[in-house]
């Protein structure tokens, strides 16, 4: 049972959404483009690179996330497209998640750009509007980086008060003012429901969350099995999950993807891909100390159909061999020699080494430790020089810095309490 659980108390709770978070913080690091559309794409140069994100000048021309960037500029033929830059980001996430624990020790990361406090028990610091007043304006006082906040008593209602106003909005979620405040919006609007969700409660009549806040919680079972009934409880401002600081220790899964800088049915240069995605999550599963059971890959295609097969394996794994070995065989089964825009590879059925144990002899323990020992020093070495780290002092290569990578998990979440 959670150690945070306090049922009688009416909670507060905030929800903190930076703005624009990418592109904010490279305005933040370079002034000239402030008030400028600007736009990070994982490959800026190349015609079928994808917008990641963009600024709110760029968004009033049309630039939307997932949007190549010849279509961006088309619409907005001044755009800047920048290059993302992954440390820059984290760097300033700590920063923010820092200001917020030192307002409380109940915060929960959820994203590098957004997260919950939960100020319940803070009453020395004034109400909780000037408590959230205050953070925002810390935030872009010392980091100039805007952010909008919801209050309320729950999670739910807190993220979708962030949603209300932005950039640099406060609003206050409550359960007694829904009717005017949420209902009305259409049921695209509300967080949790995707478009697929969106087009299964729009065919039995659901259009706003209001409509879904007094919908048959049988029907919506039927319709969307427990996830139904969650809903409807949501949209009533029913939510009893608590902010969780320990929740970012709970990930299951490590995985990195890419997206290739064009469409391509190169064998070698897909395995080369492989290749490089395992290395990289290896050597965060070894920073963890975790070792997995199950793999994944993910393909998306020239036509954006995507695809995610994965395999149980019998034993743990921590090895890059072995994660290349088998990423490889699930690749050469299930791909359809369609061309490819972007690959992923994930280890799943994460848990602690600790907690697994390996039955070790007295004749194996040394080789074992010998290896542990190689493993931590090229690991040292590699996030220091970056992978392949000899070769690196060899060669200065700097290509893969300049691709574009996405971690699909959240291992980084707890930088802010080192």
């Amino acid at each position: 049972m959670s150690k945070l659980k306090r049922p009688t108390k009416r909670r507060i709770i905030f929800h903190i959404d930076m703005n624009s978070f990418y592109a904010s913080v490279e305005m933040a690091f370079n002034p000239d483009l402030k008030g400028k559309p600007i736009a990070i794409a994982g490959n800026p140069e190349e015609r079928k690179g994808v917008i990641v994100t963009s600024s709110y000048e760029a968004r009033a021309k049309g630039v939307r996330t997932t949007m190549n960037v010849w279509e961006a500029k088309k619409l907005c033929p001044e755009l800047i497209v920048l290059k993302p830059n992954f440390e820059r980001y984290r760097a300033a996430s700590r920063e923010i998640f820092k200001m917020m624990s030192e307002i409380t020790h109940l915060v929960q990361p959820v994203s590098i750009d957004e997260g919950y406090i939960d100020v319940t028990d803070v009453h020395d610091q004034g109400t909780p509007i000037e408590i959230a007043q205050n953070l925002q304006k810390r935030i872009l006082d010392e980091l100039d980086l805007p952010c909008s906040i919801g209050i309320a008593p729950n999670k739910f209602l807190a993220k979708m008060g962030s949603d209300r106003k932005k950039p640099l909005g406060i609003t206050i979620m409550r359960k007694r003012e829904l009717p005017m405040t949420l209902w009305p919006l259409a049921i695209d609007e509300m967080y949790g429901v995707g478009e697929k969700t969106a087009e299964k409660l729009k065919s039995i009549h659901i259009h706003t969350i209001g409509d879904l806040a007094k919908a048959d919680v049988y029907q919506l079972k039927q319709l969307l099995g427990i996830n139904g009934e969650r809903l409807k409880n949501r949209a009533n401002g029913v939510d009893d999950r608590e902010v969780d600081p320990d929740a970012i220790f709970e990930f299951k899964s490590i995985g990195n993807s890419q997206t290739l800088p064009q469409d391509t049915t190169d064998v070698t240069a897909i395995k080369q891909l492989i290749d490089q995605l395992a290395e990289k999550v290896i050597v965060r599963m070894q920073r963890k100390e975790v070792v997995g059971k199950s793999v994944q890959i993910m393909i998306r295609y020239h036509d954006r159909k995507t695809i995610t097969r994965s395999r149980k394996l019998d034993n743990y794994i921590d090895a890059k061999d072995d994660l290349v070995l088998i990423a490889t065989e699930l690749f050469q089964h299930h791909w359809n020699e369609e061309p490819i825009r972007l690959l992923g590879v994930t280890v799943q059925h994460i848990e602690e080494k600790r907690n697994v144990g390996e039955q070790l002899d007295l004749f194996t323990y040394a080789e074992v430790e010998k290896k542990e020992k190689l493993k931590q020093t090229i690991n040292q070495l590699s996030e220091k020089f970056g992978s392949n780290a000899f070769k690196a002092l060899q060669k200065n290569d700097n290509k893969e810095l300049n691709q574009f990578k996405t971690s699909f998990q959240k291992d980084f979440l707890d930088d802010y309490t080192k």
